[in-house]
């Protein structure tokens, strides 16, 4: 049952972090400053999760039980996973909207 006005604890997982940091990598390669306001969106935009985290859509496939993650579009392009357990909203995956990312489903 979701909680009215009490923060929710958000957790990034390893996988998410290292995710994050492979496309900031990669981004920096271009453009360091781009690659630094990528990893400040996403500190950005996790960190409201801990207020509404029901406020984003559901992640619909066939490949994922129906209703067990969320999805969170920061940044241009890029978007991260998550699903609430309790009063903690875990971040398990970062994936860039441009690439084939069915793989990870």
């Amino acid at each position: 049952m979701p909680r009215k006005n009490k923060p929710y604890t958000v957790k990034i997982t390893e996988t998410a972090w290292e995710m994050l940091v492979s496309h900031a990598r990669f981004l920096a390669n271009v453009s360091v400053p781009a690659a630094s306001r990528l990893i400040d969106s996403f500190v950005e935009v996790t960190d409201s999760l801990a207020a509404m985290p029901e406020r984003n859509p559901w992640l619909e496939h066939d490949a994922i039980p129906f209703q067990k993650y969320r999805k969170l579009l920061f940044g241009k392009h890029y978007m991260a996973f998550y699903q609430i357990q309790e009063n903690t909203v875990y971040v398990t995956a970062v994936v860039d909207c441009r690439q084939d990312y069915s793989w990870l489903l």
